[in-house]
């Protein structure tokens, strides 16, 4: 199946999907609503059999967006292709549905992406911290964080 075959593919599943623009691998924006649907049917369905879901990733626009990005990369070893889909969430409560019922391999990559950025995957069944101790106030990696200066009696530098 050709870049066509798989956009088609995903908007059929997602209702709408827009591709981004001369991104390798074919890169295409979902709506959160559908991503488990389009999850669901990119694994199951015998022409895409997305097989591995290698990485998920966010993204912290900043306060002055607004938004938030939890971006997924697939890739089907019978195929031999690869597929991201990126998700725009707001930055304030962001959330969107885990998708750890149908690729084991994102229940690490969710709570990474949890512990670093805050972003709540629902229904994720252990959603807790995974790289900073559980009492580690914030997340690293969004734009407005501010380290302490110390923790437990330990300069940060």
């Amino acid at each position: 199946m050709d870049n066509a075959g798989l956009t088609a593919c995903v908007q059929r599943l997602a209702g709408k999907a827009e591709e981004i623009k001369n991104a390798l691998p074919l890169s295409l924006v979902i709506e959160a609503s559908s991503l488990v649907d389009v999850c669901e049917g990119l694994h199951k369905n015998p022409e895409t059999y997305f097989d591995m879901l290698t990485c998920i990733t966010g993204v912290d626009n900043g306060p002055e967006a607004g938004t938030m990005e939890v971006i997924y990369h697939f890739y089907s070893i019978p195929f031999n292709h690869a597929l991201m889909l990126k998700v725009v969430l707001p930055r304030e409560n962001a959330e969107v549905e885990s998708v750890t019922a149908i690729w084991k391999s994102a229940n690490w990559l969710e709570r990474e992406v949890f512990d670093m950025f805050g972003i709540n995957f629902k229904n994720h069944p252990d959603l807790r911290r995974i790289l900073m101790p559980a009492d580690w106030v914030g997340y690293p990696l969004r734009k407005d964080y501010e380290h302490e200066e110390s923790y437990r009696g330990i300069k940060i530098d």
